[in-house]
């Protein structure tokens, strides 16, 4: 494909799409890792393309196929009724795929910064939201692009899998982390048992924090969640996981609105020492993620000092939740 409005009507047309109705090519930002534009209609409809980088520029294990992950994510919030993008069309050249899909109202909600009685309705009801999503189940546990390998039977394998592989690319890129691998490594073993206690493999998008919700006002000026985005991250698994992101970098017992919204909505949020481990575990995950992504992205000196200042004791602290190795 050529420049972005070449590949824009290509990809209208392969969905079933009026190439000639393409008004306007936006690029949007905040995204990390794949290329992502908005398409405006003729009409006044728009969509959100999605295109991975090219093979040859690095990245981590689980990332390769992430936009399969993301239309299941698509098609699993549809069936829960959640509010986020519709799969449109998933294809393109074998070089170059490509997402399709539709464009979710609202703005980030690191944008809008609602606060007070607004904030604390908006938390309930993306918690609701987010229970909605954990009643989806799937036909195994891990990653659906199979970038780790297929699904597997049970959590445990499935989890040692997704840690296994970015130790490896923490090795691999020299990732800067408060502990050495083989002892971050370790410490995550001694735990592999408390993930026997989850026998579901639900939805996870495992990435829900706010700059992935989108926030829209009603004609009254009601703030409501427009959409959840940005499901590319998404795994079968834990729906614990979650909890992570939603409080990013703190603690989710300590939202109040959120847990209340999630129980509203069935979601079951047991805080017992057991969940604590696997929270731990799911925290370590994330923040091992960060550290490591930033390596082959070259993030820059900025972001790498804030790395180090806020993610990595984070991390020490969640190797410290989980015990010590054997």
């Amino acid at each position: 494909m050529g420049d972005s409005w070449e590949r824009a009507r290509r990809v209208l047309a392969e969905a079933g799409l009026p190439p000639g109705a393409l008004a306007g090519v936006r690029p949007l930002s905040g995204g990390t890792y794949n290329t992502v534009e908005e398409l405006l209609l003729a009409d006044g409809s728009r969509y959100v393309l999605k295109v991975p980088p090219a093979p040859a520029v690095p990245g981590l294990r689980y990332e390769r196929r992430l936009l399969v992950s993301e239309a299941d994510f698509c098609a699993g919030a549809a069936e829960a009724g959640v509010p986020a993008p519709r799969a449109v069309s998933v294809g393109g050249d074998t070089s170059v795929p490509y997402l399709l899909m539709t464009a979710c109202p609202g703005e980030p909600w690191t944008r809008v910064e609602p606060a007070g009685g607004e904030r604390t309705a908006l938390r309930t009801e993306l918690g609701r939201q987010t229970a909605r999503l954990h009643r989806v189940t799937g036909p195994g546990f891990g990653y659906p692009s199979g970038a780790l390998g297929p699904l597997a039977p049970d959590w445990r394998t499935a989890f040692t899998a997704m840690t296994d592989a970015v130790l490896a690319d923490a090795r691999d890129y020299g990732a800067r982390l408060p502990r050495p691998v083989d002892e971050v490594a370790a410490v995550i073993r001694t735990a592999a048992g408390a993930l026997d206690e989850v026998t579901v493999p639900v939805l996870v998008h495992f990435d829900l924090w706010p700059g992935n919700i989108l926030v829209e006002r009603t004609p009254a000026g009601e703030a409501r969640i427009g959409g959840i985005v940005d499901g590319e991250r998404m795994f079968w698994g834990d729906p614990l996981a979650d909890f992570v992101s939603l409080a990013l970098l703190g603690d989710i017992s300590t939202d109040e609105a959120f847990l209340a919204g999630y129980g509203q909505a069935g979601g079951r949020a047991v805080l017992d020492a057991a969940a604590r481990v696997r929270l731990a575990l799911y925290r370590a995950y994330l923040y091992l993620i960060m550290l490591t992504e930033t390596v082959p992205r070259a993030s820059g000196d900025e972001h790498g000092r804030w790395l180090q200042a806020t993610v990595a004791p984070e991390l020490e602290a969640a190797l410290d939740d989980i015990g010590e190795p054997c």
